[in-house]
């Protein structure tokens, strides 16, 4: 059995829809990001660098449990485990892998970035909002451009396209006008339309809520996020 600890962000949303596509049953553990659950000595055992989401899989390799953390590596471990969502010839795997990068390495920060800047930072700077808002237009135009070419990322349904997806739901917090960027919006549209999907963002949907209160800022932004542990 799996158990997945998580909240609803773009990041442990792309483990549940994974979840859902490869058909597997699992438990899920909810981690109050906004409260400090993160920083709890039983989810740091798991998850050392404090983020959500992590896994437990009862029975990993060889029969034997395993913990693992990082939502990209969690879902390389979902794909090898079931054979599902990543292309079995050479050429299509490393074009998966490459585009996996890609979110991990440039749109989970920036659009990250991006979305801080304009919504959470207590002031407004400019330079911030400007630099992190163009860079995330940048990056959906590389986006764009891969989609004019193939109807997903690797070509085939893919771990990139699990991946990529949750964190264009928020386009619009990102300064991005979808129309600009008809391939991608057809993408989004489509895996949408995905019942795994759609079930997939569905998982603690309902317990997430606006970051307003100090608190939650202290506790995501400010000096606890930073305290050495």
């Amino acid at each position: 059995m799996i158990d997945v600890f998580t909240w609803a962000t773009p990041n442990g949303h792309k483990v549940h829809i994974m979840l859902e596509e490869c058909g597997l049953s699992y438990n899920v553990h909810a981690v109050d990001i906004g409260s400090g659950d993160q920083f709890e000595p039983a989810f740091l055992a798991i998850s050392p660098n404090n983020k959500i989401p992590s896994i437990t899989d009862s029975d990993g390799p060889a029969g034997k449990p395993i913990s693992i953390f990082e939502s990209g590596a969690i879902l390389l471990y979902l794909a090898g485990k079931t054979g599902k969502f990543l292309p079995t010839d050479v050429r299509g795997k490393y074009t998966a892998l490459q585009w996996l990068m890609f979110q991990m390495g440039s749109v989970g920060p920036m659009f990250g970035q991006a979305h801080h800047f304009r919504n959470y930072a207590p002031e407004k700077l400019e330079y911030a909002v400007s630099r992190y808002t163009r860079e995330a237009n940048r990056l959906y135009a590389v986006m764009d451009k891969q989609l004019g070419k193939t109807a997903c990322f690797a070509g085939e349904y893919s771990i990139a396209d699990i991946a990529i997806f949750p964190w264009t739901r928020s386009y619009a917090n990102h300064g991005v006008d979808l129309d600009e960027y008809p391939n991608v919006k057809r993408w989004f549209d489509a895996i949408s339309a995905r019942p795994a999907v759609q079930r997939g963002v569905k998982v603690l949907a309902d317990r997430r809520r606006p970051i307003t209160g100090d608190k939650e800022r202290e506790i995501l932004f400010g000096d606890k996020q930073y305290e050495r542990r």
